[in-house]
């Protein structure tokens, strides 16, 4: 019995959670823990929600003022938000 059929356990839950559909939630739940640490307290605490789907980072804010400033600084969000995950999950980051 050899063991070329075998996998690695985090592999077989990578697929299930993809199977499964719950690749997204899981990082939701990822960045919205580092938020705070990658974004600063100031826009932590005029942040609502965070959701991602597809690669497409969507942070829903209570300032339309903070907002428009962190348009500006979509390239760097992503790039900030990839470094704290390990990996370029964010493509797009659109903010609401």
């Amino acid at each position: 019995m050899g063991k070329s059929n075998e996998k690695p356990l985090g592999e077989i839950i990578r697929q299930v959670l993809k199977h499964h559909r719950l690749e997204d939630k899981i990082t939701e739940t990822r960045i919205m823990s580092s938020w705070e640490h990658v974004m600063g307290t100031h826009i932590a605490k005029y942040t609502d929600r965070i959701t991602i789907k597809k690669g497409v980072l969507t942070v829903w804010l209570r300032s339309s003022v903070l907002r428009n400033e962190l348009g500006f600084e979509k390239t760097r969000i992503i790039r900030m938000v990839n470094e704290e995950l390990g990996d370029p999950i964010v493509q797009e980051l659109t903010l609401r």
